[in-house]
């Protein structure tokens, strides 16, 4: 007799009980996620995380107190194996954005159909992004040129890259083949589109992917978007 895979734990963080009430009556209905906590504000969050050290955070966004980019980027920098995804309430707007370049994962609408929240967390608890590189690469361009340039925002808030003069440096580590599929991907390719560009198979594509992801320290391909980004690769 096997054992039951691990469930994916989540902390549901909001300042509205019903709406947390809504998405652990969701998570609850499968059997690989499992609430663990939640907060109602950013510090509860923070405070919660450290304690349950979740899978998964999802994060409201405008709550009062600490909001939920200032709770992502103090998240991301004390618990890094946590993934974060943004509440929002409209597509590509500032928050959204902010959340991305404060450490999180990926992105979700309030008002997302459950399959999609599901889908979303299952997608950023391993390893991927909840938001497609296409619609990350929209947001960069939309509200990218607010940020200074070269300044620490332009870049994930967590990795060493975010620090002066690190970018040419982990460039450096990579193969050529692996600056061409890290361009690629800041350019919103998926990776059957990678493939395609380079002759490749999907899992050779993969495999590149989790290398560039490894010698940059970053957490996902949303944070190597951002990343190529504030590096003036695209």
């Amino acid at each position: 007799m096997t054992d039951a895979p691990a469930r994916i734990r989540v902390l549901l963080v909001d300042d509205q009980q019903l709406i947390r009430l809504g998405m652990r009556m969701v998570i609850e209905s499968y059997d690989d996620l499992e609430v663990v906590g939640e907060a109602g504000d950013g510090r509860e969050a923070i405070a919660a995380t450290a304690r349950l050290t979740p899978d998964v955070v999802l994060m409201d966004v405008r709550m009062p107190g600490l909001d939920g980019i200032e709770a992502t980027r103090a998240i991301v920098a004390a618990n890094p194996t946590s993934r974060i995804i943004i509440l929002t309430t409209f597509d590509l707007d500032e928050y959204a954005f902010a959340g991305l370049s404060a450490g999180a994962s990926g992105f979700l609408l309030k008002d997302a159909q459950p399959a999609e929240l599901v889908a979303a967390i299952r997608a950023v608890s391993s390893g991927d992004a909840a938001v497609s590189p296409r619609v990350t690469r929209k947001l960069l361009e939309l509200f990218g040129p607010q940020l200074p340039a070269g300044g620490a925002d332009a870049r994930p808030a967590a990795p060493a890259p975010g620090s002066p003069g690190a970018a040419p440096a982990l460039l450096a580590t990579l193969t050529e083949r692996e600056h061409e599929v890290l361009v690629a991907m800041a350019e919103g390719l998926t990776n059957s589109e990678i493939a395609a560009r380079f002759f490749l198979s999907e899992s050779t594509v993969k495999t590149h992917v989790g290398r560039v992801l490894m010698k940059l320290e970053l957490r996902d391909r949303v944070q190597a978007v951002i990343f190529a980004y504030g590096a003036g690769l695209v």
